[in-house]
């Protein structure tokens, strides 16, 4: 009776290192199978890192629903930066992001704003793509200023 009872319990020590090793390996092909697509999103940007001598700065965007761009499948993007509205086009070769800003509005959207600061990184974008955790990153050449987007939902109707 001693040894049944010792197999059970080793059976069920078993099952339980067992089971939560497949519900993970299971879990991770998930993750990976997601897709990534820049256009037909509403990118609203969450942070940006500037690297320079002294180090790195991190901003963090405090309402990334006023920091917005929008890649359009024709070759034009929009979007709103803080109390402005912009347009441009953009154009993706051999893993870069090359992004002309075209017509602005110019409001003056307070001291705190960072509606220059954001347009004038768009406008520096050289490379782009997946994060790998479903974010967009936008880079800079040399990587000093990485710009990180997350997925807003679809963009609003023109």
């Amino acid at each position: 009776m001693k040894t049944s009872l010792r197999c059970m319990f080793l059976l069920v020590g078993a099952l339980l290192l067992i089971v939560p090793a497949v519900g993970c390996a299971s879990g991770n092909s998930a993750t990976e199978s997601t897709e990534f697509s820049l256009t037909g999103v509403n990118w609203r940007w969450e942070s940006m890192t500037v690297r320079g001598a002294e180090g790195e700065d991190v901003t963090t965007v405090s309402d990334p629903s006023l920091y917005t761009v929008v890649f359009n499948e024709d070759g034009t993007l929009n979007g709103q930066a803080d109390c402005n509205v912009y347009g441009g086009s953009y154009t993706t070769e051999q893993g870069g992001i090359q992004i002309a800003l075209g017509p602005t509005t110019t409001a003056f959207c307070g001291d705190q704003s960072l509606d220059q600061v954001f347009l004038q990184s768009l406008s520096m974008v050289v490379a782009g793509g997946s994060d790998g955790t479903g974010k967009l990153a936008l880079e800079s050449g040399g990587g000093e200023r990485r710009m990180i987007f997350a997925d807003g939902g679809a963009p609003p109707s023109q």
